[in-house]
């Protein structure tokens, strides 16, 4: 793959990220390459003319992102019908998908320049919430997860869930997380989910805090289709994709999950395995001043 137009988009509420891109869009036009910079992060510099992120995707071969995880997932949201390779740049925290830091950035564009590079295909899956099961009022492509949480605290919410059409339980709970393999470090782990390697395709169904201590979670093949409708009388509920976007469940609602045609195409790092990125994130084999425990 010949890499000659690259797309840029940043986090715009991180202070420095104007002088990253400048930096980044100086280096890559020295090389002789075509750069497309977002409307947005556009706006935050003099002289600059940026494009909707669209028709980034649409121009470029491939996209630079500086920011976090959450920039991230908006970016793959947003070009989600796009098969277009995206690199992250970490400026943030915690980034299970921003997999290059600042100070690797030349050393790893360089490579993928050369041809020097490796990608994964990301499962992402398809949302469609009815009301009252009968009129679409949201559709969406996420990568992370779905999140129906109840809407007030003090009541658990009824979901009841089936898979292909076929009835699985009604969760009594303080909600229910359907996640990919990529969002399984996210929300679900914190809920006593379990680590899916983000290379398979599977769907995890994770209810969070249920009443009944027998409901544990799923793991299902990519081929099942999920039907949660809400039962609930009191405040009702709230339904969350990618932890960005969110819209209020009435009382017999519904919220059907399954694998999405589009994928999300990531540039892996060149230094670092997934492995390695768990180790780091989770601070495995970490001692109580910060030092390595090695086996």
């Amino acid at each position: 793959m010949t890499i000659r137009k690259i797309g840029i988009i940043a986090n715009t509420d991180k202070e420095r990220s104007p002088e990253y891109v400048a930096q980044l869009r100086e280096w890559l036009c020295e090389r002789g390459l075509e750069v497309f910079l977002d409307e947005g992060i556009a706006g935050m510099m003099s002289g600059v003319t940026g494009v909707s992120r669209k028709e980034l995707a649409a121009r470029a071969d491939l996209l630079v992102v500086f920011g976090g995880d959450g920039t991230m997932l908006r970016t793959a949201r947003s070009v989600a019908e796009f098969d277009i390779p995206i690199v992250g740049i970490n400026t943030g925290g915690l980034g299970y998908l921003t997999e290059v830091n600042l100070n690797e950035m030349t050393d790893a564009l360089e490579r993928i320049l050369r041809g020097d590079f490796t990608t994964e295909k990301r499962m992402m899956l398809d949302v469609l919430i009815r009301r009252q099961g009968r009129d679409p009022v949201r559709e969406s492509h996420i990568l992370n997860d779905v999140v129906i949480n109840r809407a007030d605290l003090s009541r658990i919410v009824e979901l009841e869930t089936a898979v292909n059409d076929h009835y699985l339980t009604t969760f009594k709970a303080d909600g229910l997380i359907l996640a990919t393999p990529t969002g399984s470090t996210a929300y679900s782990l914190s809920a006593g989910g379990p680590i899916v390697f983000p290379d398979q395709d599977a769907i995890i169904l994770n209810p969070i805090c249920p009443h009944t201590l027998s409901n544990r979670p799923i793991i299902l093949p990519e081929s099942a289709v999920m039907k949660v409708t809400l039962w609930s009388k009191e405040a009702g509920a709230t339904v969350s994709l990618d932890g960005q976007t969110t819209f209020t469940l009435r009382d017999g609602d519904s919220v059907t999950v399954q694998k999405s045609p589009f994928v999300t195409t990531l540039v892996s790092s060149p230094h670092r395995d997934y492995l390695e990125i768990l180790r780091t994130k989770l601070g495995w084999g970490v001692g109580p001043a910060g030092e390595r425990i090695l086996p």
